[in-house]
């Protein structure tokens, strides 16, 4: 809903201020050049990328539009989840975890936590580095770098379709310039027209130009920006198992290392170390 308010809003003052200056709103009407300059934005994006990028960028355009799951739900979940693990290991050791972390979605442990059952992609990276640490013969140290590479390499996957965007939002303009060029041609074809015709095929170009600079900066652009502040906030939940992990490696009880992760938690869903706490004593009540 932001993301449609904060279109409008653009949208709206750009025309209004354009009528506004005693503009003809009907003149920016001119279908051909949405064609030249859009079709060839998509062209671009298809010769670019691949089936699977371009398949996430559409996921990741969608998800602009519609209503996110609460988040603070999920670290809730998550943090509860990686306290009862690591106490699990503590308590009975690796091997009571093996069914769990092989069969998440029947496991008795795992069940409790829904909002991670939900995160197909956090769930294996809790699974796989719990499993991990299962085989021992590996130092904190080496935990934490082979963690933060696999995050790395999950941030770079899914930021390639804000990247694709960013392009084809930079050749906009370019695209706009096409655009207008096709319009002189068109106009050149008209030069013995009366002058009111060519007054109109010159500001039908320049309307190519238009868009180009209107889509690039007022919408593919904010696109690609809140597009790559989703993928940040999606893989920030890795971070905080990272933290985890690597804090419980170390050699930290489960509550400090629990807490290791809580803190990576921006701001606007941190919960404090005092709720935290409340929710270990009432899970172990």
């Amino acid at each position: 809903m932001q993301r449609l308010i904060g279109f409008l809003v653009v949208l709206a003052t750009v025309i209004g201020g354009f009528m506004m200056a005693g503009g003809n709103v009907a003149m920016l009407w001119q279908p051909a050049e949405f064609v030249i300059i859009l079709g060839a934005g998509v062209g671009a994006l298809i010769i670019g990328n691949s089936s699977y990028v371009l398949k996430d960028l559409l996921g990741q355009l969608k998800a602009q539009f519609v209503k996110q799951p609460d988040q603070s739900q999920l670290y809730k979940e998550l943090l509860m989840l990686m306290y009862q693990l690591l106490e699990t290991i503590r308590s009975k050791g690796f091997r009571e975890l093996e069914d769990h972390v092989e069969n998440p979605q029947v496991s008795s442990i795992f069940i409790s936590y829904p909002a991670v059952l939900e995160n197909p992609e956090l769930l294996v990276f809790v699974c796989d580095n719990v499993r991990l640490l299962s085989m021992g013969k590996i130092n904190a140290y080496d935990l934490d770098a082979l963690l933060e590479q696999e995050i790395q390499t999950i941030e770079q996957q899914k930021l390639k379709p804000s990247t694709a965007l960013h392009g084809i939002a930079e050749a906009m303009p370019g695209f706009g310039i096409l655009a207008a060029v096709g319009g002189i041609i068109i106009t050149m074809q008209h030069l013995d027209g009366p002058l009111s015709e060519i007054g109109y095929h010159v500001a039908a170009a320049l309307v190519g130009t238009f868009i180009g600079i209107f889509a690039c900066y007022c919408l593919f652009e904010p696109l690609s920006s809140a597009m790559e502040a989703y993928v940040k906030k999606q893989t920030a939940v890795f971070e905080c198992v990272r933290a985890v992990l690597v804090a419980h490696a170390k050699g930290h009880v489960a509550v400090v290392a629990t807490d290791s992760g809580r803190k990576l938690i921006t701001e606007d869903l941190k919960p404090s170390f005092t709720e935290m706490e409340d929710w270990i004593n009432s899970k172990a009540a």
